[in-house]
């Protein structure tokens, strides 16, 4: 089969003729890929930066954000059949911590994830756990369901309080960050304020409905959010950028009693005045990596099934997989939402 492959330490991937996966074990599903979606860790991989390589462990296929069909079960699986339309979820839980014992299986202590610990989905085929899949409405297209697994994140972060009424503020207007836009709008929210800098992002979150954008190079971020807000600052900050200057004006930005639900992340320790931007504010902050484990995926499949959110902005390329390289310069350059690749 085709496969995109970190095939040594180094910058680059390489496309390449691989075996395909062998049978499935008891609990395993054989997927045929269909579309597979770039995704900033990717990013990392493919440029070998820092993070990358502590964990990855050449030759290993690439990606993680995909949709495909079941082509063959395990013995004992129960829970999809041959012929089903399905995504999955990227973290693999080990099903056996604390955690995972007690519903929370989205932070499992000891798990694993698709294209960083084991061998991804930028191939024809890949071989996946039952535990991690998700059937997807047929009716969805397939460039959308190959990205709900981000689409799980800007749901994870943007829902962690009720949003109805609320003024949101959004640091980072990326893919994620657009597609919280259209959470946020879809789930009542009154006024939803983006913060970014680049041009092209900024046109995107406008695509996606935000009521303002804000260039925080141009003015001062707190100082416009309290002037569209009577004064008060956001009621909601959900944090997309990973920019430290960004997380302190955002925290400035909000108001007392406030929301704070961090998903960017810093590219190191992080120093800001926490008593004034936080402690005395008696604000709430949650901590958001992957997906609830499988609430988080029903919403998404439902906000999509029933076209409540549109994330036609969001995807602005689909590549051939033999052209994957043209995603990725794109992604370099901050000139794309999602890439998809077609295998």
């Amino acid at each position: 089969m085709i496969a995109i492959v970190k095939e040594r330490p180094g910058p680059g991937l390489t496309l390449k003729r691989v075996p395909v996966p062998g049978e499935p074990g008891p609990h395993d599903v054989l997927v045929k890929v269909k579309r597979a979606s770039i995704c900033g860790t990717d990013l990392h991989i493919y440029k070998w930066d820092e993070w990358s390589q502590k964990r990855i462990r050449p030759p290993q296929i690439g990606g993680h954000e995909f949709t495909g069909e079941v082509i063959k079960v395990g013995d004992n699986v129960t829970t999809v059949a041959v012929g089903d339309s399905v995504v999955a979820e990227t973290h693999i839980p080990c099903q056996k911590c604390l955690q995972c014992k007690t519903g929370r299986m989205h932070i499992c202590r000891d798990m694993e994830i698709l294209g960083v610990h084991r061998d991804g989905v930028f191939a024809e085929y890949v071989l996946v756990p039952e535990i991690v899949l998700w059937k997807v409405d047929p009716s969805i297209p397939l460039e959308y369901a190959s990205i709900m697994e981000p689409f799980g994140n800007a749901i994870h972060t943007a829902l962690v309080t009720d949003l109805t009424g609320k003024n949101v503020l959004i640091t980072g207007a990326g893919p994620i960050g657009a597609m919280a836009v259209a959470v946020a709008k879809a789930s009542g929210a009154a006024c939803v304020m983006v913060s970014e800098v680049k041009d092209f992002r900024k046109d995107l979150a406008k695509k996606m409905g935000a009521d303002v954008v804000i260039d925080p190079l141009k003015e001062d971020m707190p100082t416009r959010v309290r002037s569209l807000t009577n004064g008060d600052g956001a009621d909601v900050l959900l944090e997309m950028s990973g920019s430290p200057i960004a997380m302190k004006q955002g925290l400035d930005s909000v108001t007392n009693g406030g929301i704070v639900s961090l998903l960017g992340v810093f590219p190191g320790d992080l120093a800001f005045d926490i008593n004034n931007l936080f402690t005395f504010k008696g604000l709430t902050m949650y901590g958001i990596t992957g997906r609830k484990m499988f609430d988080t995926w029903r919403i998404a499949d439902q906000l999509l099934k029933s076209k409540r959110v549109d994330l036609s902005p969001v995807v602005t390329h689909t590549f051939p997989a033999e052209r994957f390289e043209e995603g990725f310069d794109l992604m370099e350059k901050g000139l794309s939402g999602k890439v998809i690749l077609q295998f």
